[in-house]
């Protein structure tokens, strides 16, 4: 059956030569612990287990729009009230006080635009209070100079109460050892082509290939840039996984000067050292809202051979010569969260991996009026013209075999997680939803000012758990 998504061999004419390499297999030793700061707020019932929040700084002059809580970490027990705090820095302050328009209520569902005048000694709003888990948002946006300027913050009740709307399917393991198999019919072929523009005297740098499992018909290819530090090793290894877009890629050339063999991978298929303006070519035409194609058919769903090249990405590197035999980490964030959280669901060779605001998560929750995962697959549009499908709809059915969360439920994986209660890429509800199933040993740091984006803590926390699984030096 042909790709009647993508045009057939649109991708195919961007392969690239390289050299080869062995398949090896190690169990996964368990990962040791990161001290979080004392200053940190500590865990109880109303987070999610094992979390931590660290509270969001008070605001600057430089924050027009200033909201906030009455909570400093932002986070409410069941029956509490929640009340939201707007005041703008602005000087000289307007005798009338300054309009502004404002929505509050369930995040990415927050309801009817209302009207309020703020004073010059702020304005409060209620937030209301929830009887089941869930997070509140308000949203206000003014008009000053001319220049619409806008601000939110999120309460959040409960969070580590949020429980999935995503169903299991019965053949969930079946369907995906399947692919697995799959793969493993499909030799590697890998292929380097060296980089000296991107090497150092410390590191050897190259564009990695191999064969990967292709969606409808025929084989793909999956690329990314290899890092192999020039000392004999043995090195642990990391592999980072993308977020969502069309992009090139570098390399974790400073990761692997401290002795890691690192492997920063593409998603798409082709080689990851274009000029810029294919990729946008590519993102406004071929590949446009490609997190859709083929989402009526769970074999041939365009995520299906994504998840598979990160498997033989992981081939390259438990293969290399260099590789410690014991130590492999996967990374990312966003879509690349997403992709952590699934090869370490999948792949056995995977030791600890990190997380940061994952997608794809409890992506159902639209049928069930609550936020879902990114990409908002079933949000319902405010025009009324696309009615939310029916359970035994084929996407939704998809979805359920490529949720984040059902991998999240099978995790053996040591895991670090990091997000905001101000996401509005990923909302925390899909988060903390798939967070929450995860039985194997986790930790969560949260900033609950944070959009689609880490605070500073939160980077530097990621870094220091990273490296100690890695075995190298942490930062005191």
């Amino acid at each position: 059956m042909k790709n009647k998504y993508l045009p057939v061999g649109l991708l195919a004419a961007l392969a690239l030569p390289f050299a080869g390499a062995l398949f090896a297999q190690t169990a996964a030793p368990a990962a040791a612990p990161v001290t979080i700061p004392a200053a940190i707020v500590g865990a109880s019932s109303v987070y999610a287990e094992n979390s931590r929040v660290i509270p969001p700084p008070a605001p600057t002059a430089t924050d027009i729009v200033q909201v906030t809580l009455d909570r400093t970490d932002w986070t409410y027990p069941l029956s509490a009230i929640a009340t939201f705090k707007v005041k703008l820095a602005v000087t000289p302050y307007p005798t009338a006080g300054i309009p502004i328009t404002y929505r509050v209520g369930p995040e990415q569902l927050e309801g009817t635009e209302r009207t309020a005048i703020v004073p010059a000694e702020g304005l409060t709003i209620p937030g209301g209070t929830r009887q089941e888990p869930g997070l509140t948002r308000l949203l206000v946006s003014a008009t000053l100079d001319g220049k619409p300027i806008k601000s939110f913050a999120t309460a959040a009740f409960a969070p580590g109460r949020i429980l999935p709307t995503q169903t299991e399917p019965s053949d969930f393991d079946k369907f995906w050892e399947k692919q697995k198999t799959e793969l493993a019919k499909i030799p590697a072929e890998p292929e380097l082509t060296p980089m000296p523009e991107l090497s150092t005297p410390e590191v050897e740098v190259f564009q990695w290939s191999a064969q990967n499992i292709g969606n409808y018909e025929g084989f793909s290819r999956v690329y990314g840039i290899l890092a192999v530090p020039r000392g004999h090793g043995p090195f642990p290894a990391y592999l980072n996984v993308p977020g969502a877009g069309v992009r090139g890629y570098k390399g974790q050339v400073a990761l692997a000067a401290k002795g890691v063999i690192t492997l920063e991978i593409g998603i798409h298929g082709l080689p990851v050292t274009l000029e810029p303006k294919v990729y946008a070519a590519l993102s406004r035409a071929g590949l446009n809202n490609y997190q859709v194609c083929g989402i009526d058919d769970r074999t041939n769903y365009y995520y299906r051979r994504v998840i598979l090249g990160c498997l033989r990405a992981n081939d390259a590197l438990t293969s290399h010569p260099k590789w410690d035999g014991k130590t492999l980490i996967t990374s990312g964030s966003s879509q690349g969260g997403m992709l952590s959280i699934i090869t370490g669901t999948l792949d056995s060779r995977v030791t600890a991996i990190a997380a940061a605001y994952p997608a794809y998560c409890d992506v159902t929750g639209y049928l069930h009026g609550r936020a879902g995962g990114w990409p908002g697959l079933f949000r319902p549009r405010a025009d009324g013209k696309l009615q939310s499908p029916v359970a035994d709809d084929p996407r939704v059915i998809t979805t359920s075999y490529y949720d984040t969360l059902n991998f999240a439920r099978r995790l053996k994986t040591p895991g670090f997680y990091s997000f905001g209660y101000n996401d509005n890429v990923c909302p925390p509800t899909s988060m903390f939803a798939a967070y929450n199933v995860i039985t194997a040993p986790k930790e969560l740091v949260l900033s609950p000012e944070q959009t689609h984006h880490l605070s500073k803590p939160q980077i530097q926390l990621r870094t220091d758990w990273i490296d100690a699984q890695l075995g190298l030096a942490v930062k005191k």
